[in-house]
């Protein structure tokens, strides 16, 4: 078991498109987040059971959007936290908020289930 408590890595824009198209996963979560925002926090522990759940099927990536403004208007986000399902690098799922982790991970089984058949 990792000690690591970053289980979650953070990407750039410039790297965004290799993370969606490049992954071997074909099922990319991508956590629109930043620093100040209390809700995204609460979120942060989901996203690190959601990869430890789904390791070596479903990636997920964090994105601070004071960073890279330009990939949170790309999808026409308006309000943060923003997760992103993308499934072989096409926006399949869009969920908005603080949400329970059973949202997040039937969202990703689905579209794994989906991939398998």
């Amino acid at each position: 078991m990792s000690t690591d408590t970053h289980i979650v890595t953070y990407v750039q824009e410039s790297e965004f498109d290799v993370v969606l198209n490049g992954s071997e996963e074909k099922v990319v979560v991508v956590d629109f987040t930043a620093t100040w925002c209390g809700p995204c926090r609460l979120l942060s522990p989901l996203m690190d059971q959601l990869a430890e759940e789904y390791k070596g099927r479903a990636k997920v990536v964090k994105v601070d959007v004071d960073s890279n403004k330009p990939i949170f208007k790309r999808f026409g986000l308006r309000s943060i936290p923003a997760v992103l399902i993308f499934k072989d690098g096409i926006l399949a799922e869009t969920i908005v908020g603080v949400s329970p982790y059973e949202q997040f991970s039937e969202a990703v089984q689905k579209l794994l289930e989906v991939a398998s058949t």
